[in-house]
C-alpha cells in the first residue's frame, strides 16, 4: 500500500513538471520496489497518467467542453475552437502511432535489455539531460496564439509527444520547449501542451495501461492519490513552471542519474 501512495503521489506532482513523471516512476519502481520489467512499469506508470487526466479535465473543463461543442457543432465553432481542435486531432493521431510502434520496439528488446536498474537509471538520466538541454534553448519570447496553428505545427509536436513515450523524456518539457521554438506565447504554449495530453493519456489507457495492470485495492489507491495530488498541485506547479527556468534542474538530475548508474 506504501508503494501506492508513493507512485501515486510521484504522479500527481511530477505531472506538472518539465520533467519525465514517466521516467521518475520507472525509477522509483525499479530502484525502490525491485520491479524488473521495463515493460511492466512503464504501464504502470501509463496507467496513473489517468489520475492526472482526470485532474487536468476539471482543471481545463472550460476548453474540453468547448472542444466536445466543436466536435459536435464543428461549421459553427468559433476559429480558436476550430484551430485548436484541428491542431489536437492530428497531434493525436502522429503520435499514437509513434509510441505504439517505440512500444512494441522497446517490448521486444526488453530482454536483450537486461532489465536492470542501472542500466535503466542510466538510460533516464541520458533522456533526461537531453531534455534539459532543450528546454534551455527555448529562449525566445513568441508572440504567435492558438489561431495561428498550423498543419506542420500539429504533426512537429505529435512526433515529439510520440516519442516521449519512451522513460526519461518529458513529455510536457518536450512539447512545451517545442511550442516555443515555434514562436508560441508562453501561456499558450503551457495550454496546448497539457490540453495535448488529455486524448493520448486517455487512448494509452484504453490500448495499453488498462490492458498491462491489474485492478487491485493497490492500483486503485495508486489511482486516487495520483488524482487528489494532481488536482491540488495543478495550479501552483503552473504558476511554477512559467516563473522559474527548470531547464537547468533537469540537466542536474540527468546527470546526477547517470553518475547514480555506475555507482
Amino acid at each position: 500500500m506504501i508503494e501506492s501512495v508513493i507512485l501515486g503521489m510521484v504522479q500527481g506532482i511530477a505531472e506538472w513538471l518539465p520533467i519525465s513523471s514517466e521516467g521518475a516512476l520507472v525509477l522509483v519502481q525499479t530502484n525502490m520496489f525491485g520491479e524488473s520489467s521495463i515493460t511492466h512499469a512503464i504501464g504502470m506508470a501509463v496507467f496513473l497518467h489517468l489520475g492526472t487526466f482526470f485532474a487536468a479535465t476539471i482543471y481545463f473543463r472550460k476548453d474540453v467542453l468547448a472542444l466536445l461543442k466543436t466536435l459536435t457543432r464543428y461549421k459553427s465553432a468559433s476559429v480558436e475552437n476550430k484551430k485548436l481542435f484541428n491542431f489536437l486531432f492530428i497531434a493525436t493521431l502522429v503520435s499514437g502511432c509513434i509510441g505504439a510502434v517505440l512500444l512494441s520496439l522497446l517490448s521486444g528488446a526488453e530482454d536483450q535489455l537486461l532489465k536492470t536498474t542501472s542500466i535503466v537509471t542510466g538510460g533516464v538520466g541520458v533522456l533526461l539531460l537531453a531534455t534539459g538541454v532543450i528546454q534551455l534553448r527555448a529562449r525566445s519570447i513568441g508572440e504567435r496564439a492558438v489561431e495561428q496553428s498550423t498543419a506542420r505545427d500539429s504533426i512537429l509536436l505529435g512526433v515529439i509527444q510520440g516519442f516521449a513515450v519512451l522513460p526519461g523524456l518529458s513529455r510536457s518539457g518536450l512539447t512545451v520547449s517545442a511550442l516555443l521554438l515555434r514562436g508560441y506565447r508562453d501561456d499558450v504554449a503551457l495550454r496546448l501542451s497539457f490540453l495535448m495530453s488529455l486524448p493520448i493519456v486517455l487512448a494509452g489507457n484504453i490500448l495499453l495501461g488498462l490492458r498491462s495492470v491489474s485492478f487491485s485495492l493497490e492500483s486503485a489507491v495508486a489511482l486516487l492519490v495520483s488524482f487528489v495530488f494532481g488536482l491540488l498541485s495543478i495550479n501552483i506547479l503552473l504558476r511554477l513552471a512559467r516563473a522559474v527556468q527548470f531547464g537547468y534542474f533537469v540537466v542536474v538530475f540527468g546527470i546526477l542519474m547517470i553518475i547514480a548508474a555506475f555507482v
